[in-house]
């Protein structure tokens, strides 16, 4: 770069004098310079943070289709009618804000996740196993829409079974990818009992709304806590990275079939004299340069010693015998 390129022009010094001159070194009390100073700018503390954006949660958004579906073969054979079943986008919430959210009786069951360490939730209306139970039965399946009570025997079994399918929806749809297993911890019908986890910590909510025929649509949500989903999230993501770069057994048998084709230069050293500048100089046709030949000589493939042998002569023509290999050079 010359020197006339590297220079700033007229208007660039003209600016940078601009700048320099509102900054005073006079005094040593002097105001410090005025620095533009960046809005909205938040603490962060790498590795500390508890929450991560639900775009991150990629596998578990994709499990929702196939979830829905096989709900909805749990659900109509109950029903006793063609039901809808639509997923929901997944939402991070904190799990207080969630309670706060749920009405005074629900039906919730809790579970624990083997063999990874945590809890899972699955909240059902109660409102919804009433009508299920009303439809099991050959009523309509439209009537409540609220309960208040405690469950009947036959809604408490309504209650155990719909759980029950619903695990095993679960179980498989995640033995896909990552197997897992629901053990039942226990059941609850306020949400301010049900310790899944502490009230301040992320939880994430896959929620489904489901519509029985005619009747009045209804959700049930899947809970799991966020510091659980998230190391299952990234195990699957690195299993999905590496499958993706396995190896291609047929580029590899015919990148060996190409190698083999391959010619390299090979030569033999069969002395190696040592001669001052003045002797080469002085060196005319006729003259003889004494050698001393070893025992040995090298085979070399480029620069490394690839095997050792004894020069001879073979139909009439000097040749080479191998004594010793050294096929690790090549590796």
């Amino acid at each position: 770069m010359t020197r006339a390129a590297s220079s700033l022009s007229g208007d660039e010094v003209a600016a940078l004098m601009d700048e320099l001159s509102d900054i005073s070194f006079d005094q040593e009390g002097a105001e410090a310079p005025k620095v533009r100073q960046a809005r909205d700018v938040e603490p962060y503390a790498l590795g500390q943070r508890k929450d991560r954006p639900v775009a991150h949660l990629a596998h578990l958004e994709r499990m929702n289709e196939r979830i829905a579906r096989r709900l909805r073969d749990v659900i109509e054979p109950i029903a006793q009618t063609r039901s809808k079943v639509d997923p929901i986008p997944l939402e991070t919430r904190r799990f207080d804000e969630w309670q706060r959210n749920q009405p005074d009786y629900m039906s919730l069951s809790l579970f624990r996740v083997r063999p990874v360490k945590g809890m899972m939730m699955i909240a059902i209306e109660p409102g919804f196993i009433t009508n299920m139970v009303d439809a099991f039965y050959g009523g309509t399946g439209n009537g409540l829409t609220t309960k208040g009570g405690e469950f009947t025997p036959s809604e408490q079994r309504l209650q155990r079974r719909l759980a029950d399918a619903i695990v095993e929806v679960l179980t498989k749809s995640w033995a896909e990818t990552f197997p897992l297993q629901f053990e039942l911890s226990t059941h609850e019908t306020n949400a301010t009992f049900a310790n899944m986890v502490r009230a301040d910590e992320p939880v994430v909510v896959q929620s489904f709304t489901i519509k029985p025929g005619m009747s009045r649509s209804t959700r049930i949500e899947i809970l799991y806590p966020l510091s659980l989903m998230q190391p299952i999230e990234d195990e699957i993501a690195a299993r999905t990275h590496a499958g993706a770069g396995g190896e291609d057994h047929e580029w590899k048998g015919k990148l060996f079939s190409a190698l083999d084709n391959v010619a390299l230069p090979v030569r033999s050293v069969l002395a190696r004299p040592e001669m001052t500048v003045a002797q080469l100089l002085a060196l005319k046709p006729g003259d003889v340069i004494p050698v001393n030949l070893s025992q040995t000589v090298p085979l070399l493939v480029g620069n490394r010693r690839f095997a050792e042998g004894t020069i001879g002569e073979q139909d009439g023509r000097a040749a080479m015998m191998i004594e010793r290999l050294n096929k690790e050079v090549l590796k």
